[in-house]
């Protein structure tokens, strides 16, 4: 886990090389611990957090500045602007009008268009906008634009190899998934280059190989995924409709929508799952921005000592005695200013009480998607798989199973964002021939079913859903 730095209020961003020395470090702590030597690893697949980006000069392999995070906020005056522009209601008339007369979901997203801050566009078109530096070298086709997966390629191969793969190009809200290109349109709109942008390879396939340097000797690097589309390719949700929530950092649910791609709903967004050969797979996803992060917070601020810890404080107690906690996170809204807080504070609120608010807004938030996901997903919904470090708090799954009143998978394993992409590594190079195969390595570790009515906790989630609507514009 790399420290997120915080340069400014609302910045959030990593530092390269501090990046690239902490992912040499685990693969070659994993192969150590594992008894192994790197001559016996016969391919790398890479999987990395999907909206984080960096340019850099082309020619000198030199960043015109930090990791800008997924979660960085500096765009928020960029977003507020687009959202209320003339331009992009006029464009919302226009796409309006064409789907209505040809039918095509192509034409539908663009029809409801509206930025996020969490998009990698909007915080790319700040670069070009504010970074002399990256602005001069784009405007001599000098400038290279990629998230975290393109950067460790490109390290990876000493700068012989730029590319990236479709699952994490598809999330950065820049490329097309219907044409599977990069958008010209778009691009052009927000002022960004079409030269910066790395081809797009299968996700599954032979990128190349490490330089002999890095690791003693070369390896092939057989598989490039965005984390979440790996986490689902790990859990073997390969059919239409099988469901997987992750709660890591942040919290994401994905559905499996097959060969058939669903143009944006409010609050979903298309997805490519992964390219294999002639194989495309496509999801319809979900988000929270904030999950871990408020948790680790808590942490932090000393509400208690071992995450473990909070499954028993949250029991301690009936409930959460009216207090609620809203992290700075959209889920049904689109609001940059969402402002983080506890609401329902009161002389007898205890440490426990605390806790239990925050764990409770974690279930009330995947309660929220979920429905949404029922409401707009056109297809049945199979198995829930659930993953990520909060997948271990009983007291949040138990309760997002009793809220959605659906039974929901956790594997052995938590990571599974690793597993999808050793499994794709593996099958580009042979080790496994088919899907099949990776289906029978699953292992279950818990099964939580619904325990309790939905009706037992409407009064708490209508006070935090209150105190949601009381946190906007802040």
């Amino acid at each position: 886990q790399v420290e997120s730095l915080y340069p400014r209020p609302g910045w959030v961003e990593l530092d390269p090389e501090v990046l690239w020395s902490q992912f040499v470090g685990v693969i070659k702590e994993a192969v150590q611990a594992a008894g192994l030597h790197m001559r016996q690893i016969a391919g790398l697949g890479i999987s990395t957090q999907r909206a984080t980006f960096i340019t850099w000069h082309k020619y000198t392999g030199k960043p015109f500045h930090n990791f800008i995070s997924w979660q960085d906020l500096r765009s928020a005056e960029l977003v507020n602007s687009w959202n209320k522009s003339l331009l992009l209601k006029v464009i919302h008339v226009i796409f309006t009008v064409l789907h209505f007369l040809t039918g095509n979901d192509r034409y539908l997203a663009p029809s409801f268009l509206t930025f996020s801050t969490q998009q990698t566009s909007m915080k790319l078109s700040w670069v070009f906008k504010n970074i002399h530096e990256a602005e001069e070298a784009a405007k001599k086709n000098n400038c290279c634009f990629g998230t975290v997966d393109t950067w460790l390629l490109y390290r990876l191969t000493k700068g012989s190899v730029y590319a990236t793969d479709y699952s994490n190009a598809s999330a950065t809200g820049i490329f097309e998934p219907f044409t599977k290109c990069w958008n010209p349109t778009l691009s052009n709109l927000l002022s960004i280059p079409m030269s910066v942008y790395p081809p797009v390879k299968d996700t599954s396939f032979n990128f190349g190989s490490a330089d002999s340097e890095i690791f003693g000797i070369p390896i092939p690097i057989m598989a490039v995924v965005a984390d979440q589309q790996s986490a689902m390719f790990g859990e073997c949700c390969f059919h239409p409709g099988d469901v997987k929530l992750t709660m890591g950092t942040g919290g994401f649910w994905n559905v499996n929508t097959g060969g058939h791609l669903f143009a944006s709903r409010r609050s979903l967004y298309p997805l490519i799952g992964w390219k294999i050969g002639e194989e495309v797979v496509y999801l319809t996803e979900g988000c929270m921005s904030d999950v871990g992060t408020a948790i680790k917070w808590a942490q932090d601020i000393n509400l208690f000592t071992n995450v473990d810890e909070t499954e028993k404080m949250a029991r301690s107690i009936l409930d959460s005695q009216g207090v609620c906690f809203v992290p700075d996170f959209q889920v049904s809204v689109n609001d940059p200013y969402l402002c983080a807080s506890f609401m329902g504070l009161k002389p007898s609120t205890t440490r426990n009480h605390l806790v239990r608010a925050i764990l409770e807004s974690v279930a009330f938030r995947n309660k929220q998607l979920y429905d949404i996901i029922v409401k707009k997903v056109r297809i049945p919904l199979q198995t829930i798989r659930a993953d990520g470090g909060v997948s271990n708090n009983s007291f949040v799954m138990q309760m997002t199973s009793d809220l959605i009143n659906k039974k929901i998978e956790k594997p052995a394993n938590a990571d599974m964002s690793s597993l999808g992409a050793a499994f794709l590594a593996g099958l580009a190079s042979g080790f496994w021939t088919d899907k099949e195969q990776l289906k029978k390595l699953r292992r279950i570790e818990a099964v939580f079913e619904p325990q309790k009515d939905l009706e037992e906790y409407k009064p708490a989630m209508d006070t935090w859903l209150q105190a949601m609507k009381r946190s906007l514009h802040w």
